[in-house]
């Protein structure tokens, strides 16, 4: 069983900065990528920035610039920095995770989200 506590999002003028914060905890032995998923009403959910346990990372263009994915320093926790925010990054954002536990393989996770709101 595996967990994720979701944190950070709420309303924001544009131009705003918001940081997110995920952590996975329960039956976990190694992380592997973590990262950040997007759904705006009436959207399909859509990638955001993903860091990989080596430090990869890969972001959608759309935030390019903006945004900052990193982890945490025990590696079960990733943070979104979010800086120049604009009214098309509104949206409830996820938390994903690739983990492997103890007696499990690895498998993919979502957290439950938490709804960022860009509004003057």
């Amino acid at each position: 069983q595996v967990q994720f506590v979701e944190s950070g999002g709420g309303l924001v003028q544009p131009g705003g900065s918001l940081t997110l914060s995920c952590t996975a905890s329960g039956n976990i032995f190694r992380p592997y990528a973590m990262g950040w998923y997007r759904q705006a009403p009436g959207k399909q959910r859509e990638l955001v920035a993903t860091i990989t346990d080596g430090g990869v990372t890969n972001y959608a263009d759309s935030v390019k610039g903006r945004f900052t994915v990193s982890r945490g320093n025990t590696n079960n926790m990733v943070y979104l920095q979010m800086n120049s925010l604009k009214f098309e990054d509104t949206a409830v954002y996820f938390c994903n995770a690739d983990l492997s536990g103890y007696g499990r393989g690895r498998s993919n996770y979502w957290g439950q989200g938490t709804e960022v709101t860009v509004s003057s």
